[in-house]
């Protein structure tokens, strides 16, 4: 059985700084979802200058993680951009964070993708109304508290993300076969963190 395709595993610093900036996390992030976008489409999303977009897509492109969205330009003018694989990226913090440097940009881009969740879940919490009943029945929060040790807490994380990823399989093989009526983008965020009270 072939290997399931991975996160891109970020071991560079100079990749993850890339994310240091809260305006090319915030781009990826709606880049991934709509498939593909010109930096004029996303600047309105952003409200940015296509200009400043542009130029945040191009260092995102330079480290990799976006690139040219070949077939949708209609004239010269308009440039494509989709993300560069479809599995996302990924990082581990002890690759990184063994310098100074290193910790704080590890910490900036853990900080910013939670902020940026959050955000997106406050949206959802604020416009909870507007989706309707079988949408907000459908929706989950869940905390779960448990004992565990690091091995078991990393075995657990692969489970979650095996079980993420079998879905994310399953909604793209229905997109590709024409079922998207009343699909949604879904967005699902899980921690897993050592605590004590």
């Amino acid at each position: 059985m072939p290997e399931k395709p991975r996160p891109d595993r970020i071991t560079d610093l100079s990749r993850l700084k890339a994310f240091t900036n809260p305006l090319r996390m915030q781009l990826y992030r709606l880049l991934f979802a709509a498939g593909s976008a010109t930096a004029s489409q996303l600047a309105e999303q952003v409200d940015q200058a296509p200009s400043l977009v542009s130029y945040h897509l191009r260092k995102l492109a330079e480290q990799g993680f976006v690139t040219a969205a070949s077939g949708r330009s209609t004239d010269g003018r308009e440039r494509w951009w989709q993300v560069a694989s479809e599995e996302g990226w990924g990082f581990r913090a002890s690759d990184l964070a063994g310098t100074p440097e290193g910790a704080a940009a590890v910490s900036t881009v853990t900080r910013g993708l939670v902020d940026s969740r959050v955000a997106q879940y406050r949206a959802y919490l604020d416009q909870t109304a507007a989706w309707g009943g079988e949408w907000t029945d459908a929706a989950f929060s869940s905390e779960w508290l448990l004992d565990l040790k690091p091995a078991e807490l990393a075995e657990l994380g692969e489970e979650l993300q095996a079980l993420a990823r079998r879905w994310r399989e399953r909604g793209n093989a229905a997109k590709a076969a024409g079922d998207t009526a009343g699909r949604e983008h879904v967005s699902v965020h899980l921690y897993g963190f050592p605590f004590r009270p």
